[in-house]
């Protein structure tokens, strides 16, 4: 599907309730299936989630999972886990190029029976499930946060419990964060002391009713819309000031380019452009714990004429694509000067072409989040987004709410 994107005035008004955050719907669907009485509210309705219910109901011997990449790390642990299960766990092409092999050595090491199909380090994977015979795991604290979260997950219910050891610095922190205060919200003990995370065994939870706060990264899309307007004042329904979600960096972020928050009582946040807001000419910024608010950041800067300088992005190129690439690609259209390393992004927009009427097309690499990131450009000149349906990974109802708040999308 191809969308023909504009907007009707340049101002962003509008209400809007985004889908339940895939994060924290995708953990709660593991625990749910380890301990049972745990009802999940506001579950996302993202493809990722659907293919994680999916997998979780499924007694065939081979699960296909297809893009969804969180989906295929959590259920590494948990197949390796279970106990009499034989899987073949596997997905998409990109998801069979995508590296799992720090994940699943840990696991071996520990004792679990994970072989190959095809390429050594990358799926589909023969997993199967059996106890394990150590509690103690050591990894790279660079290593991709979600392999540390599919490991925190199954801890509770292992014999022993287990020990994560982490080495260095750690990437993506408040996604650890946020899978071990799931943790706790369900009653599993947790320490969390230096490099060392420690989970207790637990064999069963109280009956438990948690609420999944809508999705921050989803929200980034709006902050650009808002900053990108002329005016705006956006009211975005079903968030909360202390989010388990480090993705809600990005209210502190946009403060720099001229959005304010205001958090209500009734979990919702407004977001309003600031009058006479003077942009600053160049924002540097370290995204290593939120690098998922990358491209939006990017894009927005692009809009603004601000330079940038990004870092702490190594996790991006091993994404649904190779999002510094793709950025470097895309953004390099409107005329920026774009410059990549392997965990950074510069950008210098002195030839940033804006004022023109011809259309822009945007190319999306199989990438949700690059035709949500783009998309408020719409705001600047019009835009083509190729493949735009890819948006059904994490928010499937995305162009549906953009139209709500004044852009004009039609199908090519």
């Amino acid at each position: 599907m191809t969308l023909n994107i504009e907007h009707k005035d340049r101002n962003c008004t509008g209400t809007i309730q985004v889908t339940g955050s895939k994060s924290e719907s995708n953990r709660l669907l593991i625990l749910q299936a380890l301990f049972g009485n745990l009802t999940i509210q506001n579950l996302s309705n993202s493809d990722d989630t659907l293919a994680m219910q999916k997998a979780l109901q499924s007694t065939d011997n081979i699960i296909d999972i297809g893009h969804a990449g969180t989906t295929m790390r959590f259920l590494t642990s948990y197949f390796a886990t279970q106990k009499g299960r034989q899987v073949i766990l596997t997905g998409s092409a990109r998801m069979q190029q995508r590296p799992i092999e720090t994940l699943v050595s840990a696991l071996n090491e520990v004792g679990t029976n994970i072989t190959y199909e095809n390429q050594v380090g990358y799926p589909p994977l023969r997993i199967v499930g059996t106890d394990l015979t150590k509690n103690t795991i050591t990894l790279s604290a660079s290593t991709s946060s979600q392999y540390i979260s599919s490991l925190l997950l199954v801890a509770p219910k292992l014999k022993e419990g287990l020990n994560i050891v982490l080495e260095g610095k750690i990437t993506s922190l408040p996604y650890i964060q946020m899978t071990i205060d799931l943790l706790k919200k369900i009653g599993v003990d947790v320490s969390f002391k230096g490099n060392t995370i420690s989970v207790l065994p637990k064999k069963e939870i109280e009956d438990k009713e948690i609420h999944v706060e809508s999705d921050w990264s989803a929200a980034s899309y709006y902050y650009s819309c808002c900053a990108l307007s002329n005016d705006s004042k956006l009211v975005i329904r079903n968030y909360n000031k202390d989010s388990l979600q480090g993705d809600s960096y990005v209210a502190e972020l946009y403060k720099k380019l001229g959005v304010k928050t205001t958090y209500s009582d009734t979990n919702t946040i407004v977001l309003e452009k600031e009058p006479n807001f003077v942009n600053p000419t160049k924002i540097s910024v370290n995204l290593n714990d939120t690098p998922d608010i990358a491209q939006t950041l990017a894009v927005t800067c692009v809009g603004l004429g601000i330079n940038c300088n990004i870092t702490g992005l190594h996790t991006l190129k091993i994404k649904e694509t190779d999002r510094l690439v793709a950025l470097k690609n895309e953004l390099s259209k409107f005329g920026a000067h774009v410059e990549i390393t392997d965990d950074s992004l510069t950008l210098d927009n002195k030839n940033t072409q804006l004022n023109k009427d011809n259309t822009i097309e945007i190319a999306t690499y199989d990438d949700h989040r690059m035709a949500m990131a783009f998309a408020p450009m719409a705001l600047k000149r019009p835009i083509t987004i190729l493949e735009a349906e890819v948006v059904s990974k994490s928010y499937p109802t995305f162009w549906e709410d953009m139209k709500k708040v004044g852009f004009i999308i039609n199908t090519v």
